[in-house]
């Protein structure tokens, strides 16, 4: 079965590739889950503006995560939370809401499944985390989770 990956599979390929997999798998996983579409020659079309939507998002080259690395470990990074009396947040701080306080800083689009968390932050007050921005560029962010 020809199908066209949406988004990024473990050991598959990476969203827009066009990819050959069993039936089962692609019926059964890949299709439902929203992992893949059916490949068609209209389809075609879309895995073409499937790749360059995430080329434009990616990190071009190692001078481009360089510049990226320096601009998050340059400073602190405020991340605005819902928190009650005594510091305790209503929930934690989510991936997602540590990508969109990090591309505001960049000014670059950070993908939220680049960011390495050690433990789910609960807290307000300061942290660290990771953000992998190439297979050998990563960068260690300061946090401060201030209450909104």
């Amino acid at each position: 079965m020809k199908i066209i990956l949406t988004q990024e599979v473990d050991g598959l390929g990476a969203a827009g590739d066009v990819v050959e997999v069993k039936s089962g798998y692609g019926r059964n996983y890949l299709l439902p889950q929203g992992f893949a579409i059916r490949w068609t020659r209209g389809a075609q079309s879309e895995a073409d503006a499937i790749k360059a939507s995430v080329k434009a998002k990616a990190v071009r080259d190692e001078a481009h995560a360089a510049e990226i690395k320096s601009k998050l470990e340059g400073a602190p990074v405020d991340v605005k939370v819902k928190a009650g009396q005594g510091g305790r947040l209503f929930g934690a701080v989510t991936v997602a809401d540590i990508a969109s306080a990090l591309g505001e800083v960049t000014g670059e689009s950070i993908d939220k499944r680049t960011i390495v968390l050690g433990s789910p932050i609960k807290t307000l007050g300061n942290h660290a985390v990771s953000v992998k921005l190439l297979d050998d560029v990563s960068a260690s962010v300061a946090l401060n989770v201030i209450p909104a």
